[in-house]
């Protein structure tokens, strides 16, 4: 394994009946990282790793549908796993909110950082670096390079978003796709899957996986749209589904 990435979440802005809410695990030889941590991703997170074997969470930004499920996660490693406090990486917003709901004392499960665009993080064998998405809030899209592939996840991000051309080939990109292009005149802060498909083709991505969509979305005319723009094979991410660079 060089390169994995899981999705335990992929539901946008809420759960569906069988998808929660945002989350990936991004594994390689010496790290296990959770990207995101939407409602309902602590189950599948156990599924798929033993919780003393998570090394980082990195947070996206502080809309709940992509980390409201962390102070469930803190109560585990509070009063139930015992284990070293686990690295947590978010922005101001995000640990403004966290700091919010978790109150009393200090907290002993977490250690948290706080991390802008302009930051860079080694995880192990992973390297972490992060641009701004084109969203409302403060929303870092990060880069994740391990074994030579990289991995590229738009978090939330509208039209205004583009790839670096100057970052390298892309083997893996997961891009917002929560609507079909008929909704883009709305300005909604979210790409179509038409605009993520032309994004992806026009940065010369390997592989494109779109995420995001709404509940009661047809997966099939996403994938469609997008790979029309794309001109390649489309994945919809699913509750379970593995990636492997």
């Amino acid at each position: 394994m060089t390169l994995s990435i899981t999705v335990l979440g992929s539901s946008g802005s809420y759960a569906s009946v069988d998808n929660p809410c945002t989350g990936y695990l991004v594994q390689s030889e010496q790290a296990s990282v959770l990207l995101d941590a939407g409602p309902g991703t602590l189950g599948p997170l156990q599924q798929a790793i033993d919780l003393r074997e998570l090394d980082a969470i990195v947070l996206t930004h502080c809309h709940p549908d992509h980390w409201l499920e962390l102070p469930v996660i803190r109560n585990v490693f509070s009063y139930f796993v015992d284990r070293s406090p686990v690295a947590v990486y978010g922005t101001a917003e995000t640990k403004t909110m966290y700091d919010a709901i978790v109150i009393g004392g200090a907290d002993d499960a977490m250690a948290w950082a706080t991390v802008d665009a302009t930051s860079s993080l080694t995880i192990g064998d992973q390297a972490w670096s992060f641009a701004l998405a084109d969203h409302p809030v403060e929303t870092l899209a990060p880069t994740v390079v391990s074994g030579g592939k990289r991995f590229v996840f738009t978090s939330d991000s509208g039209p205004g978003w583009k790839f670096d051309s100057t970052a390298g080939p892309i083997d893996l990109a997961l891009m917002d796709a929560s609507h079909l292009s008929d909704y883009e005149n709305l300005d909604i802060p979210h790409m179509s899957a038409r605009q993520a498909g032309e994004r992806a083709r026009a940065a010369e991505v390997k592989r494109l996986v779109i995420t995001h969509l709404v509940p009661g979305s047809e997966a099939a005319a996403h994938r469609a749209e997008a790979e029309a723009a794309y001109g390649g094979p489309v994945d919809v991410a699913l509750s379970g589904d593995t990636f492997t660079l």
